[in-house]
């Protein structure tokens, strides 16, 4: 057990004097530099988990846990009924037939392609993600004919809600003279913006029946949306649907089609744990080094503790806590830094925009249009040990050093 007077040794020793001056300076920029690592590991860890919780959240929200196709991209011929046979397994929420399409969308000489998608109005109210989304307008004023865009998309385009859309489907019109492209001019009804760029810039939502006569499905679907209690359950639910009509539908779940886009971050934030770790380890090793030439320079006071009585144990545990108390300080100024920084990251995004005049986080890059951050209490708590250990670790051998040293040898050479 620490003894009163071995903490008051230490700490001393931890005080720098003119002769020790350099020493201090390197014990100052191990706590730097372990503050540094540990920040920067807890907002980079609560970065990517924001990351991944927003993208996921709003993937699911707009896209469902389950998509039910026809096979060869034909469509569903009565999707009504196989909705709610779908509804009747456990576990499922909700089954909304839905006609997708791509198409061209033209207003005001601006063009580009968009991802159309004719859904019922009561299955877009069901839709949190959509219905919380809506900035202009409302969902109930599409009626027969109104069309929902992404903000982006309609800034792009300068059209607001009541103004006119053109969208131009690619299953044209036979003529004699060949295929023309069939051009349906629709109402902006509402407005919405989820955030994320894709979905705000490229997808538009219409009546579910004025979906079946613009890409010509009468009585059908091209899609059935699935949502789930429970998201983790998608892989096998899937195949209980699939089994449901294994003849003419395909079923992909939310995992399987977005596989590689969240492998990809997950791979990234090992990564990037590895890397900064590093930056701990390297603020470890600085401990070591200070230690040690602490250890050398207080040969003398080593010897003359030894020989009033002091135990090998008392002198190990003086040094062992003047440098784990370098590794705890800079810990605890990390963790305070990063859960901070991290809690505030959107404010010092905007404060930081707002100051330097630039855009630091483009949606169209990063997907998202504000800079997400979510504390896993669990990591930081794993980053905290990490780095308490790692300074343990630094510590040992300069304090057994010190325990070990002859002090009649410390003074012979003073």
């Amino acid at each position: 057990m620490i003894q009163a007077v071995e903490r008051l040794v230490a700490m001393r020793y931890l005080r720098a004097r003119r002769q020790e001056g350099f020493i201090s300076v390197i014990a100052w920029f191990s706590l730097l530099g372990i503050a540094l690592g540990v920040a920067t590991l807890i907002i980079v860890m609560a970065v990517m988990n924001g990351f991944r919780a927003e993208l996921l959240g709003r993937i699911l929200g707009l896209n469902g846990h389950i998509s039910v196709a026809a096979n060869a991209g034909q469509s569903i011929p009565d999707p009504d009924a196989l909705a709610q046979r779908i509804r009747g397994l456990a576990g499922v929420v909700s089954a909304s037939p839905m006609i997708e399409g791509q198409v061209m969308a033209t207003a005001n000489g601006v063009s580009s392609g968009a991802l159309v998608r004719g859904m019922r109005a009561g299955d877009l109210h069901a839709r949190q993600t959509i219905a919380s989304a809506v900035k202009l307008g409302r969902i109930d004023a599409m009626g027969d004919d109104g069309l929902l865009i992404g903000l982006r998309m309609a800034q792009r385009m300068g059209v607001t809600v009541g103004d006119q859309i053109t969208l131009i489907s690619p299953r044209g019109n036979p003529t004699p003279f060949g295929t023309v492209p069939r051009l349906v001019s629709f109402q902006v009804a509402a407005v919405f913006e989820v955030g994320m760029f894709e979905y705000d810039n490229t997808y538009v939502y219409m009546p579910f029946q004025a979906a079946q006569a613009f890409f010509r499905v009468p009585d059908g679907a091209t899609n059935i949306e699935v949502l789930l209690a429970n998201a983790d359950q998608a892989p096998f639910l899937s195949d209980a649907i699939w089994m449901l009509d294994p003849r003419t539908i395909r079923v992909l779940d939310w995992q399987r089609t977005n596989a590689s886009f969240f492998n990809a971050l997950q791979v990234e934030r090992n990564v990037m744990f590895l890397i900064l770790t590093l930056i701990i380890l390297v603020a470890a090793f600085n401990i070591i080094s200070s230690m040690i030439m602490l250890v050398k320079d207080k040969g003398r006071d080593i010897a003359i503790l030894r020989t009033m009585g002091a135990s090998r144990g008392t002198v190990m545990r003086i040094f062992f806590l003047a440098g784990f108390s370098v590794g705890a300080i800079g810990t605890l100024a990390g963790l305070c830094l990063g859960v901070a920084f991290a809690t505030n990251i959107e404010s010092i995004r905007q404060w930081l925009e707002g100051l330097t005049g630039t855009n630091l986080f483009a949606a169209e890059i990063y997907f998202l249009s504000r800079l997400p951050a979510r504390l896993d209490w669990n990591e930081v708590i794993q980053v905290v040990l990490m780095a308490l250990g790692l300074s343990v670790l630094a510590t040992l051998y300069p304090s057994w050093r010190a325990a070990r040293l002859d002090p009649v040898e410390a003074l012979r050479y003073e």
